[in-house]
């Protein structure tokens, strides 16, 4: 664990040593949800530290990478900041904005439609329009003036 982690964490479970978390219900049946699906599908984030915590951590599944370990990634801060930077900075709409954000999240095209209950082919007419717009030619380049834009925050 990283010390970001750690120091974010911490701000979820206060007098907890990092190694002995145990997670709350409602993120262990979260994480079972995703467990069950086949092929590794998407789950979409889910607010880490419950409604009174005050904090604004999303955790979101990356993949799994053992019969028994999920790969997560914690956020710090709301995305729905992270979409507003992107349509502002960059110029896009709404929901080109979400399709970047989970492409710069490392999601594919397939993961996205899941996500955001769309088809694999919307998620491509959105991405032909996102690259015409950041005047890029693939996934990889917008992902990373994505990344850069949420950076300079």
């Amino acid at each position: 664990m990283t010390p970001q982690a750690a120091r974010l964490l911490g701000t979820v479970f206060p007098n907890v040593n990092s190694d002995a978390i145990v997670l709350p219900p409602h993120i262990r049946e979260w994480l079972a949800q995703y467990s069950g699906r086949e092929g590794g599908m998407a789950l979409a984030g889910i607010p880490f530290g419950g409604p009174d915590s005050g904090t604004k951590l999303e955790l979101s599944v990356i993949s799994q990478i053992g019969a028994d370990e999920i790969l997560l990634r914690l956020i710090d801060g709301d995305p729905h900041d992270d979409q507003m930077a992107l349509r502002t900075k960059l110029g896009l709409t709404q929901r080109e904005a979400e399709v970047l954000l989970w492409i710069a999240r490392g999601k594919s095209n397939r993961d996205v439609a899941e996500i955001l209950t769309l088809s694999p082919r919307t998620v491509n007419k959105h991405l032909e329009q996102i690259f015409t717009k950041l005047g890029v030619e693939n996934r990889t380049s917008a992902a990373a003036l994505a990344a850069r834009t949420l950076g300079e925050r």
